[in-house]
């Protein structure tokens, strides 16, 4: 068994911080729910995707440090370590923001993992050759299957549809609002996850 995660919205939880970031800019009223799509949704029927395309650059660059883990996935990976499950990290993410300032988004995204004790010893200790951040998600599904992943967990049904059907595919959905197939696990909580994996 090898098993893959994504990173954004799936590992590091940004809701409050979209929704910190765009009250910040006077983008949003503060009652707004603090859901990133909910964020995003409301920016563009403002008819002002480019500030969201702004906002994610800060998001996912230099504030990232701001962003939180999903409750529970920390303790769920430790004891997924225990058990010796090989994790990889493998998660598509541009090098630079399309808008906005020119952060190196992908170191932005290991030091966010290095504040997290990813890769302390005395932590879930994993090693610079199990994360991986492609440009593309083509580059991703390569990834994904040339590490031979054999359970893959996603938030977005998109990626799980080009991934292979002879890898278990595991849509992470902590709102439980999204369609899904019918041949796919559905966890709403990483808690869950360890008994799909037994």
């Amino acid at each position: 068994m090898v098993l893959g995660l994504d990173f954004d919205n799936t590992i590091i939880k940004y809701d409050e911080l979209f929704h910190r970031v765009a009250f910040e800019k006077n983008l949003i009223p503060a009652d707004l729910p603090k859901e990133k799509n909910t964020v995003r949704n409301y920016l563009r029927e403002k008819n002002i995707e480019d500030e969201w395309t702004i906002i994610q650059g800060d998001v996912y660059g230099d504030r990232i440090n701001e962003a939180i883990p999903f409750e529970g996935m920390l303790e769920t990976l430790e004891k997924l370590m225990i058990k010796k499950i090989p994790i990889n990290i493998i998660s598509h993410k541009t090098l630079v923001p399309y808008l906005g300032a020119k952060v190196d988004l992908h170191a932005a995204a290991k030091n966010w993992l290095t504040i997290n004790h990813f890769f302390d010893t005395n932590g879930l200790n994993l090693k610079e050759n199990q994360i991986y951040f492609e440009v593309t998600k083509e580059e991703k599904i390569d990834r994904i299957m040339a590490n031979g992943c054999t359970h893959y967990v996603d938030d977005l049904p998109e990626i799980l549809e080009m991934i292979p059907n002879g890898i278990k595919k595991i849509l992470f959905s902590p709102n439980d609002s999204q369609n899904f197939n019918e041949n796919w696990t559905v966890i709403n909580a990483w808690k869950e996850l360890p008994a799909i994996l037994s």
